[in-house]
């Protein structure tokens, strides 16, 4: 984590938490999610289908991006969130807790939606064609953009697919999609 949130927490030791306001998309884009939009679904229903009042408000800020991504953790539970400060802004997710983009030139390191370069492990699809990649920080969703990059890297023997259930990755890989309402 940044100096400075280090410093904010022992300033301000008991802020309380923060949940429902911010989402993680399956591209590693984070959202803002104002009240009208927390009232008008959840949020992986508004990554699936913009009837359902949306994912909110896309974060561009590249700063702020990148500070985000610099202290972006999970807790004991498994609920991912970005230190803010003193507080914990607790992150809903629509499918794993991190995104990545692969290299053209390197089979074993992915590019995480946080600014890391991490070591890849192994690759699943899920049913319904979903790419992740499980790397040393967790499990990741690939890029849309870089499936056609793992489906050259499965032709070419660099890798083999393994088979995975969508609903069952938060428990295999130890973590939480939505952190609202789990208990501490």
């Amino acid at each position: 984590m940044d100096d400075l949130v280090y410093q904010a927490m022992r300033k301000w030791p008991n802020v309380p938490d923060c949940y429902g306001w911010l989402g993680l998309d399956a591209r590693g884009e984070y959202w803002m999610r104002d009240m009208q939009v927390q009232q008008a679904g959840s949020f992986k229903a508004g990554c699936q289908s913009p009837l359902s009042g949306g994912k909110g408000s896309r974060v561009d800020h590249v700063a702020l991006k990148g500070f985000m991504g610099r202290n972006y953790q999970p807790d004991e539970r498994g609920c991912w969130y970005f230190q803010n400060g003193p507080q914990k802004v607790f992150v809903e997710l629509e499918l794993a807790p991190l995104s990545c983009r692969l290299s053209l030139s390197d089979t074993t390191e992915v590019l995480l939606h946080t600014g890391a370069i991490d070591r890849l492990n192994r690759i699943w699809v899920d049913e319904m064609g979903v790419v992740y990649a499980e790397a040393s920080k967790g499990l990741a969703v690939v890029h849309s953009w870089d499936v056609a990059i793992v489906a050259n890297w499965l032709e070419a023997g660099f890798w083999s697919e393994n088979a995975c259930n969508q609903a069952d990755l938060p428990s295999q890989f130890g973590y939480v999609l939505s952190p609202m309402g789990v208990e501490k």
